[in-house]
């Protein structure tokens, strides 16, 4: 990856022995071993775009940043990831479009990128 971000692979960050971090022009974000961030607060959109560029994505388009930040900010203000129907109905699309725009689905992908940490993915699953 170029533009000073770097993906890294680390034994123990933080603790985490299965966990990755990356450097997003020198601040480090920690991931888990399913690449979910361990703190919510180190999202951004940079830090989402690398993490989706990771999953295939090259480029967000203004749907997937719609989604985005509906659910991003349904976590920021209740504190838990949005079920499905109610992304569905947030967003305007349909559960099949919503599939479709993230390679890895709504759980591991959508929610992923909004920065959900993987301790809200499952408990809400």
């Amino acid at each position: 990856m170029g533009n000073g971000v770097q993906a890294v692979n680390v034994a123990k960050a933080n603790g985490n022995p299965d966990g990755r971090c990356l450097d997003v022009r020198g601040r480090k974000v920690y991931l888990d071993s399913d690449g979910f961030l361990w703190d919510a607060q180190d999202w951004s959109e940079e830090v989402a775009e690398v993490m989706a560029q990771e999953s295939g994505l090259d480029v967000l388009s203004e749907i997937h940043w719609r989604t985005l930040r509906f659910i991003r900010e349904f976590y920021l203000e209740t504190g838990r990831a949005p079920r499905n129907r109610r992304v569905k109905i947030g967003t305007g699309l349909s559960l099949l479009e919503l599939e479709s725009l993230f390679p890895q689905g709504i759980k591991f992908g959508a929610r992923r990128l909004a920065g959900l940490p993987a301790s809200v993915k499952r408990m809400c699953d």
